[in-house]
C-alpha cells in the first residue's frame, strides 16, 4: 500500500487515522516531494488527495470514504469502519457525510479565503456564509450525538475518522467548546485517541504553514 498525501490536509488525516486504527502497513509518499507529486498526478489526474495505491491488487483508490471502506474490505483488522448492523452502518455513513460536507467544507472555504493570493478579490460574504454553516452544523451535531461516545454510537467508525480532522481544524477557526460542550468533549476524546494523537504529533514540522495555527 502506498499513500500519496499532504501532511496538513484534513482529508489526508481522515485516511491516516483509519490506517493507524487498523495497524495497516503502508508506504507514505509526501506530495511535498516532486517525484511523488508527479506519480500521484499520473495516477489521479483530478489532482485531489489523498490517493491510495494498492500495488498487490493493481488498484488506485481515491475519495477518503471509499479508501477507508476499501481498507475495511481488503485489509481486515481490528478496525471496522462500517458496522455490521445495517442501521448503525447507515448512521455511520450519514455522520461521515455530515462532517465532510458541513464541517470540513465550510472550514476549508474559510482557510482558502485566508490564503488567497494577493491581487485576487476577497469574498467576505462567502466567509460569513461558511461561518454560519459551521454554527448550524455544530448545533445539529451537538443534538444528534447527545449520549454517544463516538459519532455513530459505542464504536469508533468511519464517521469518527471524518470527525477528528474536521472538528480539530474548525475549532481553530470557529471555536465550539464553550457553546457546544458535548461536541467539545467529543473532540477531546478524539484528540486523546492514539490514532489521532499520532496524526497531530506528525503534523508538527509543517504546522507553522497553517494560517490559523496561532488562532
Amino acid at each position: 500500500m502506498i499513500l500519496y498525501y499532504h501532511p496538513l490536509s484534513s482529508y489526508c488525516w481522515k485516511v491516516l487515522i483509519a490506517l493507524y486504527e487498523n495497524g495497516t502497513a503502508f508506504e507514505p509518499r509526501l506530495l511535498e516531494d516532486a517525484a511523488a507529486a508527479q506519480t500521484w498526478l499520473a495516477l489521479w489526474p483530478l489532482g485531489k488527495f489523498p490517493v491510495l495505491r494498492d500495488e498487490a491488487r493493481d488498484r488506485t483508490i481515491a475519495e477518503t470514504s471509499i479508501i477507508i471502506e476499501y481498507l475495511g474490505l481488503h485489509c481486515p483488522g481490528p478496525f471496522r469502519p462500517v458496522p455490521e448492523d445495517a442501521d448503525i452502518a447507515l448512521e455511520a455513513r450519514l455522520m461521515d457525510r455530515l462532517f465532510d460536507n458541513y464541517v470540513m467544507t465550510p472550514m476549508q472555504a474559510i482557510v482558502g479565503e485566508r490564503i488567497r493570493p494577493e491581487g485576487i478579490a476577497r469574498d467576505p460574504h462567502s466567509v460569513e456564509e461558511a461561518r454560519r454553516m459551521l454554527g448550524k452544523a455544530y448545533a445539529l451535531l451537538e443534538e444528534r450525538m447527545a449520549g454517544r461516545r463516538w459519532a455513530a454510537g459505542d464504536d469508533f467508525t468511519l464517521a469518527d475518522c471524518a470527525a477528528a480532522p474536521s472538528l480539530f481544524y474548525a475549532d481553530r477557526i470557529e471555536p465550539m467548546r464553550d457553546g457546544f460542550p458535548g461536541l467539545g468533549a467529543y473532540l477531546e476524546r478524539l484528540e486523546a485517541r492514539e490514532s489521532f494523537a499520532r496524526v497531530l504529533r506528525e503534523k508538527e514540522p509543517w504546522w507553522h504553514m497553517f494560517p490559523f495555527a496561532e488562532g
